[in-house]
């Protein structure tokens, strides 16, 4: 899907009815001065604004690269509000000929943001398209073929593109080293997700104590995403269950509902950690085998799963492949070494 936008989303948002407004209410900061964590790269960015702006020039292009849901997409709409300029989406698996992508760089005005999400999954003929447009901003047509072959160079107006990626590695060095800027995101540290979580409260228009955003804060695995989600969900079991505020108490039982334990882990990560442990003896496993036993695409292990396990300690990564820890095992009640059939469920520590 392609759409374009004057200034993010909330833009789009304001033409619908006021009841879809309401309903679909974004709580994604528009400035920066708004944007909650990443100080570095938020500082970084303020500079690189501020200088294109006095040079009246577009800024260089963009890559983000971190697990999904810690803001590389909304750090492109607030760019592209902060620069006074439209915003082009689109994502890689949607770019899948030349021509696609072709139709949108010839479409672009001077300044124009193009936010690419996913662009580790662009296609190579078509990554091959942009090498012109990025260096040069130029775009070379092939009329007729063979001998008769004909090339057209199409200018094209001075843009910016921002690319979104949870795979870094899978980008081509040619693609990679046409980003001016390149920034990693990191999981968010607890007193940056307790803003938040208060943030998009009131925005919610829901009361919580401070004690109460602290327990959604942990258990959000350091993504804003999840944050805002845990929230909501938190929200409508206060509402039905707690005359509508948010306390520590309603917090831990809204969560465990939910089936979210104090680490932040749900069903499908207690899973992974038990299958690696009792079907696999601890490991090391492959990736394959894990997402063929879980039935689950290895992509969303390795893209949505797997980082913060991986971050909290509770598997680890070796050439052979992923192990628990022993965290995992303490985790699940499995003694080290246990075989299979020590793991009782009621036993194991699924909720806080």
């Amino acid at each position: 899907m392609i759409y374009e936008e004057e200034g993010g989303l909330s833009d789009i948002l304001k033409e619908k009815s006021p009841l879809d407004e309401e309903n679909n209410l974004s709580l994604r900061p528009k400035k920066l001065s708004e944007y909650i964590g990443q100080d570095k790269i938020v500082e970084t960015l303020k500079i690189a604004i501020e200088a294109a702006l006095q040079r009246k020039e577009p800024l260089d292009h963009i890559l983000f690269n971190g697990p999904p849901g810690l803001g590389k997409t909304t750090l492109a709409h607030i760019i592209a509000s902060e620069m006074g300029t439209k915003i082009i989406t689109s994502s890689g698996p949607a770019l899948e000929k030349g021509g696609d992508l072709m139709g949108i760089l010839t479409h672009m005005e001077k300044g124009d943001v193009f936010f690419i999400d996913e662009i580790h999954r662009i296609p190579k003929i078509v990554e091959e398209f942009l090498y012109p447009a990025m260096e040069d901003f130029a775009v070379d047509f092939i009329f007729d073929k063979g001998v008769h072959a004909r090339t057209h160079r199409y200018r094209l107006e001075p843009f910016t593109l921002i690319g979104a990626t949870t795979r870094a590695g899978l980008l081509s060095s040619p693609l990679r080293e046409r980003f001016g800027i390149t920034r990693d995101l990191d999981f968010y540290v607890e007193k940056d997700l307790v803003r938040i979580v208060k943030r998009s409260a009131a925005i919610l228009e829901v009361a919580i104590e401070q004690e109460g955003a602290f327990e959604i804060a942990r258990r959000a695995r350091g993504t804003p995403r999840v944050a805002n989600r845990l929230l909501k969900r938190v929200r409508d079991y206060a509402q039905v269950r707690a005359q509508g505020r948010i306390t520590k108490a309603v917090a831990v039982e809204a969560l465990a509902l939910e089936g979210i334990d104090e680490h932040g882990l749900g069903e499908t990560d207690r899973k992974l950690l038990g299958t690696i442990i009792l079907n696999y003896k601890g490991g090391p496993v492959g990736i394959e085998a894990l997402a063929s036993t879980l039935q689950i695409e290895s992509d969303v292990l390795l893209d949505v799963i797997e980082p913060y396990l991986l971050k909290s300690g509770f598997v680890i990564r070796t050439s052979q492949g992923r192990k628990a820890s022993e965290k995992a095992y303490a985790l699940l009640d499995i003694p080290l070494g246990g075989e299979p059939g020590l793991f009782d469920r009621s036993k194991s520590k699924r909720r806080p």
